[in-house]
């Protein structure tokens, strides 16, 4: 029998990783970090100082996989490619000293000290499954990305049909009440025509095709069928499609395969508004994960999304697999995989899993976020923590230390706070006329170079008020090419040179 990947309660183990999920802190000097992170990947039955690296590659990318980050990871080829070449320039047994791994994790060092917050894994997350009706809403996501919201739901609607999700019935207006249901995925099928942005939504992790699959739903699905053939009755599919074009395509997509680990990143990047967590590129359009969302709030659990909606309060979609796809919008996406179904098709212990999730966090969308002190909220910042770190960002400012700034960027802070005069780090480096201070938070960090303090000034006032003329001419150059725009992952690499 196979194990499941969620089990009947939340571990322990989940519980912390969620409460840590936010609190990615790296309180030691950049040296440290290689230290620590090369003593994470030692081994003990050698020296110390030096690791093989044919243990590195054969044991050690375990300890990796288990916060869900792996080797084929695009954002750690860099770092392969310098192992890979490190084994080949070697004689004998290949070994690597720190610093033989500092180069060769150089490039990587932010992305593996944060890996072990940022994935959890239990159970058996490299197993395929067939994605079944969970394609569904990424199926309608691609649509209104490709075709536009208005243009899909002229052949769809929106609203639950509180009906099972394979009923011969349309809405008032001879439409499919919505996506989620077998008659409006199919009438989006026929308006569907690349495939690709799959793989770009799982980050190029495993998304394959059971043709097993498809062959036994094309034998099987007469109920499909007889729905396909009363849309087109009604005339429901665009002028020109292909009725049967649409059913082979829609047979093809529920045969789509992924893994708990690819699945998660599908749930991660919507989200994450539509950029995919792993690769960083813009998959969906905002719009298109809104309304996606939305309609997983309402239609995605079949017969039972009105009680879920009430009990989780989170959008999901489940399939007949065993699959529950969950969406805690802006934190983070999982996917659920256990095949015993309950009467409606949903996985039982996927909801479970669901319904002890917002009973420890308060994740559910009607969460009272201010007041609510019995449920745990990883989000939540004290004032205390807030002010440690604007005091900590002002104080290494002002003495001109790059490298407390440096550690500060890298523990996920924000370089744009300001204290009680409205004043950033950029205001006070820029008065005291610390040149590499400067230039570290503008170049490196991208803040605004145009934030005013409560008497109006910017802080190239306060450079030209001080007279520090080197200090002047840098902020000047940097407003020229200043847009605002969050600051990119390649530019938070350069925190490390």
């Amino acid at each position: 029998m196979l194990k499941t990947v969620v089990p009947l309660s939340i571990s322990v183990e989940t519980v912390k990783f969620i409460k840590n999920l936010f609190e990615i802190k790296i309180f030691c000097n950049i040296l440290n970090v290689f230290t620590v992170t090369f003593d994470q990947f030692n081994d003990s039955l050698v020296n110390k100082n030096i690791i093989k690296i044919v243990f590195l590659l054969k044991k050690k990318k375990n300890a990796l996989r288990g916060t869900g980050l792996l080797t084929s990871d695009p954002r750690l080829k860099d770092c392969m490619q310098q192992i890979h070449q490190a084994v080949q320039e070697s004689v004998g047994t290949a070994m690597m000293d720190q610093e033989l791994f500092r180069k060769c994790v150089g490039s990587n060092i932010v992305l593996l000290t944060q890996a072990i917050q940022r994935k959890h894994a239990i159970g058996d997350t490299n197993l395929p499954f067939c994605l079944q009706s969970c394609v569904m809403p990424l199926e309608y996501a691609l649509a209104v990305h490709e075709a536009g919201t208005e243009q899909v739901h002229k052949y769809v609607g929106k609203e639950p049909s509180g009906l099972k999700f394979n009923k011969l019935y349309l809405d008032e207006e001879d439409k499919p009440h919505n996506p989620m249901v077998n008659a409006g995925a199919i009438v989006i099928s026929s308006l569907l025509k690349m495939m690709d942005y799959l793989k770009k939504m799982a980050g190029r992790e495993y998304v394959a095709f059971s043709n097993a699959t498809f062959q036994s739903e094309k034998e099987t699905g007469d109920r499909n069928y007889a729905i396909g053939y009363y849309l087109k009755e009604k005339k429901c599919f665009p002028s020109g499609a292909d009725m049967m074009a649409a059913l082979d395509f829609y047979f093809q997509l529920c045969s789509i395969e992924v893994t708990c680990e690819s699945g998660s990143v599908m749930a991660a990047t919507l989200a994450n508004g539509g950029i995919c967590p792993i690769t960083g590129e813009q998959v969906l359009s905002a719009e298109a994960v809104r309304n996606t969302l939305s309609l997983m709030h309402s239609c995605g659990m079949y017969d039972f999304s009105g009680q879920f909606a009430f009990h989780v309060g989170l959008p999901a979609k489940s399939g007949v697999s065993g699959a529950v796809l969950l969406v805690v919008p802006n934190i983070m996406g999982v996917m659920c995989w256990s095949p015993a179904l309950d009467r409606v098709g949903n996985s039982i212990r996927g909801i479970h899993f669901c319904q002890e999730l917002v009973s420890l966090f308060n994740f559910h969308n009607y969460d009272n976020l201010r007041h609510f002190v019995k449920k745990l909220d990883p989000r939540r910042q004290t004032g205390h923590e807030r002010n440690k770190s604007v005091v900590d960002l002002m104080f290494a400012a002002y003495s001109g230390d790059v490298s407390a700034l440096r550690r500060i960027a890298l523990s996920a802070v924000n370089m744009e706070l300001t204290d009680y005069d409205t004043r950033t780090a950029l205001h006070v480096a820029s008065a005291e006329g610390h040149l590499d201070t400067v230039k570290f938070l503008t170049h490196t960090c991208k803040v605004n170079p145009n934030a005013k303090d409560r008497w109006g000034n910017t802080p190239l006032d306060d450079a030209m008020q001080f007279g520090h003329n080197a200090v002047v001419k840098v902020l000047q150059e940097y407003q020229s090419i200043y847009t605002h725009t969050l600051m990119p992952e390649e530019l938070r690499l350069l925190l490390m040179v």
